[in-house]
């Protein structure tokens, strides 16, 4: 989701700066810090979640019932 947010963003700053003729540099570098802070706490907490076993543990119990359809 995080990345389709920032295609979404950068399309919308594309056709802003073709539109008015500058970039607006600050809003930029603010939004990529942000969704890279983001997605840089996702991925420590799935770390942590592999690490402890959980993660595995999570997704077998949600494969359990997806067999059902079968």
């Amino acid at each position: 989701m995080i990345i389709l947010l920032n295609v979404a963003f950068t399309i919308a700053v594309l056709y802003t700066f073709l539109k008015v003729g500058s970039e607006p540099t600050s809003l930029i570098v603010a939004f990529f810090a942000f969704t890279t802070g983001e997605l840089w706490l996702l991925s420590g907490i799935t770390k942590t979640k592999v690490n402890s076993g959980q993660y595995y543990e999570d997704n077998i119990n949600n494969d359990e019932g997806d067999n059902d359809e079968l």
